[in-house]
């Protein structure tokens, strides 16, 4: 199968090029059309309803008109001389606020907007809310309807910021805006321009990686190019079948499957790369569509090895409780199928119509390249293997003692930049009023027989949420429509995007709501901080879940591949211990040098997926070369030292480019998205030069041909040789000294 999809992508390499520019085409601007159409912009629709947090939402919309993608504001309006509010001004801006509930918004329209751009024009939902104590301002509660993420609605929103600013500013007042769309706004435009400093530097570093190794522009552009390509067609298959099937996505999925697809196509571009190029070089005489097709039929068994173990890996998700999981395992998984289609087929129809042009200008083909770093470090692993996997374990073991004292931070990953105006804004709402008001905890309170409630009846529960510590104030009872609920508003004393919030919402809140809520009724607990507090046991209950089987299908995968039992023993374990060492090196970080309270709930699940499974790909490559290798005459460990000097510049490469990509993030103002780009960087580095280039190849050389028992790759006249590996070693890292194997090893060209 793999070789009838490469074999037809470099006999017919015109024809799939553009059967891949159309679908390209066609798809990104599906994608693009639809993206935020079939994403989920709340991420309490996830939850599972047996969650308290969700059983609120539930009440919320019912009975209350709430909405999944209802973005609520917090506008602040204050005199702009500073002075108290009069009772004048209060009824001035109420009068302003209720002309904004009746005047339509129109969204902007930019002229390079995409096909089937939603048109999100409406009228908001503005009402007062309260007075400062000190009559310094009044807040207004807003709500706009659409997915926060889309570009049109962050337009809406500025289009109404704008209109309120200057309704309000005729009547000599100013305003300011935080929570929901505000903190996103403020937070994208003030990123904007170091997001675009930060990729194009992350552009530059990978080109000129790919310069610096391959000596051409064309290599170094191209895989940029066919990535993009591929991955605008994986989007458009993952936005397509959500269309098809009304399953919604989550808002980050769309960004996670291009930081994926990125890694892992222009790794598989690289493998195929530095093999055409060798393949190019030991065999002058053969035409680079030959040379193409017997490189891709090579590569492509390791590099299906590997994009299935990744598939394999986010698949898992799929069994976990958290919904925001259950979407993007089999979303993810689905992108990358299509990225193993491309590089079985669109990548070796480039290698086959470029040929050795591809390597232009570069005369690195007509010459047998120096032993280089790569060949020292082959032989210097197959000489000395135990040695190295000492020295590997030692240092994935000093990392890994950080789990020793790793806390977890439920947090939202909050915080952002401190410096933008909906911070400024949330920050002066804090010093007079509960750090909590734009942001409140909702206790919904049902009838059980479905019957009204009666608001007088809550009198008793509402006295005893305020006398709760860390309640700052509680809002009266408030009715809905149809008479069968009530919600009371609740005003923490701390951030509720904060720890704090959560443990007192989950603990005495809750436990306060359940002891003093009026007989014959139901009530839940809603708000962020009762949202995160439940997230962050069902994804800790996920954990529990997911690893073993992700780690059970992984291994089951590489036996299936492998064709052996011991080789994907070694790669789990040389996995695990890497996962180990990232992990613990990110808690000493976050806990010891930042301060911080620990590491974000989600950096083991991002870990794992990131890490382990694109660390595999790593493994996978070096295993299969070695196998490669051992299939040839010669003693084991020089079929090990071959495998490095060959397979080293690839990984080194390909980590390099994977590190600096994930590496970009750690300068986002977000804690928690700075803490995911150290240790996913950190993780592949460890990957590729620890893992792959030292420890399982080291392994190997201990292990010799067994490491693929029960199905060794010998032959009957590699025995005497096998039998000779582990005597005193001489200077060819074996025992003797260097034959004619060990000569022929040194005359291949490198890389």
């Amino acid at each position: 199968m793999i070789r009838a999809l490469t074999g037809f992508a470099t006999r017919s390499p015109w024809k799939v090029i553009a059967l891949w520019a159309v679908l390209g085409i066609a798809m990104t601007v599906l994608g693009q059309a639809f993206l935020f159409r079939v994403t989920q912009p709340s991420t309490g629709e996830f939850l599972p309803s047996t969650y308290d947090s969700a059983a609120a939402l539930k009440v919320a919309e019912e009975h209350f008109g709430a909405k999944p993608d209802a973005n609520p504001l917090t506008v602040l309006v204050a005199r702009a001389d500073g002075a108290k509010l009069s009772d004048a001004d209060e009824r001035r801006i109420d009068d302003e606020a209720a002309k904004l509930a009746r005047r339509e918004v129109a969204m902007p329209k930019p002229k390079d907007a995409p096909p089937f751009t939603q048109d999100h024009s409406q009228v908001p939902r503005v009402s007062p809310a309260m007075t400062a104590p000190d009559r310094s301002f009044r807040l207004l509660a807003v709500e706009l309807t659409g997915n926060p993420m889309d570009p049109g609605m962050q337009d809406l929103y500025r289009a109404f910021r704008d209109q309120a600013r200057a309704g309000f500013a005729e009547a000599g007042l100013r305003t300011g805006f935080t929570a929901g769309l505000a903190d996103t706004v403020d937070t994208a435009d003030g990123e904007k321009t170091r997001s675009t400093v930060v990729g194009m530097a992350m552009l530059v570093v990978i080109v000129l990686l790919h310069i610096l190794v391959f000596r051409s522009l064309l290599a170094a552009l191209l895989p940029l190019l066919v990535v993009s390509v591929i991955g605008g067609a994986a989007v458009g298959a993952v936005v397509g079948a959500s269309l098809l099937t009304g399953i919604q996505l989550d808002a980050s999925t769309p960004q996670l499957i291009n930081v994926v697809l990125i890694g892992i196509g222009i790794d598989y571009f690289l493998f195929l790369l530095f093999r055409f190029r060798e393949q190019l070089r030991s065999r002058p005489e053969q035409t680079g569509r030959a040379a193409a097709a017997e490189v891709a039929g090579r590569v492509g068994t390791a590099v299906t090895s590997a994009a299935l173990t990744i598939v394999a890996a986010f698949s898992t998700l799929g069994v976990a409780s958290f919904g925001q999981f259950r979407v993007l395992g089999p979303a993810i998984a689905v992108s990358v199928l299509v990225m193993l289609l491309g590089s079985l087929t669109l990548m070796p129809a480039l290698l086959a119509v470029t040929g050795r042009k591809m390597f232009w200008p570069s005369r690195g083909l007509r010459r047998e390249p120096s032993e280089g770093a790569a060949g020292r470090m082959g032989r210097r692993v197959a000489k000395r293997p135990v040695a190295m996997v000492l020295a590997s374990l030692a240092l994935l073991g000093a990392l890994a003692a950080g789990l020793a004292g790793m806390r977890m931070d439920y947090g939202t990953g909050g915080g952002g930049d401190a410096h933008t105006a909906a911070a400024r804004t949330a920050a002066e709402i804090a010093r007079a009023l509960p750090a909590g008001v734009s942001d409140p905890t909702t206790v919904f309170v049902t009838a059980a027989d479905g019957g009204p409630v009666d608001p007088r009846a809550l009198g008793g529960l509402s006295k005893a949420l305020a006398a709760v510590d860390g309640v700052g104030q509680v809002a009266p009872p408030v009715p809905s429509e149809d008479g069968k609920a009530a919600r009371i508003d609740l005003f923490l004393t701390a951030d509720p995007h904060a720890q704090q919030a959560r443990d007192l919402v989950s603990g005495l809140v809750r436990d306060t709501v359940t002891a003093h809520r009026p007989d014959g009724t139901e009530a839940h607990v809603g708000g962020t901080a009762a949202l995160f507090a439940d997230i962050s046991a069902a994804v800790s209950g996920d954990l529990k879940l997911v690893f073993p089987v992700a780690a059970g299908l992984i291994a089951l995968i590489l036996i299936l591949l492998l064709r052996s039992l011991l080789a994907p023993l070694v790669l789990m374990v040389s996995v695990g211990l890497g996962f180990a060492a990232t992990l613990g090196a990110s808690a000493l970080v976050s806990q010891n040098l930042l301060d911080r309270p620990g590491v974000n709930f989600m950096l083991p699940l991002v870990l794992f997926l990131f890490v382990v499974a694109l660390g595999t790909d790593y493994n996978i490559l070096i295993s299969d070369r070695i196998r490669e290798e051992m299939e040839k005459p010669g003693p084991a460990r020089a079929a090990v030292a071959r495998a490095v000097r060959h397979t080293a510049p690839a990984i080194a490469t390909a980590g390099l480019v994977l590190a600096a990509s994930f590496g970009s993030l750690a300068v986002n103002p977000n804690p928690g998205t700075q803490e995911i780009g150290f240790a996913t960087a950190l993780g592949i580095v460890l990957s590729a030069f620890v893992l792959s280039i030292v420890l399982v190849p080291a392994l190997a050389a201990l292990l010799g041909r067994s490491v693929w028992w029960p199905v060794r790759p010998r032959r009957a006249d590699d025995r005497a040789d096998d039998r000779a590996d582990g005597r005193t070693v001489g200077h060819d890292g074996r025992g003797g000294h260097a034959g004619p194997a060990e000569h022929e090893e040194r005359s291949l060209p490198v890389g």
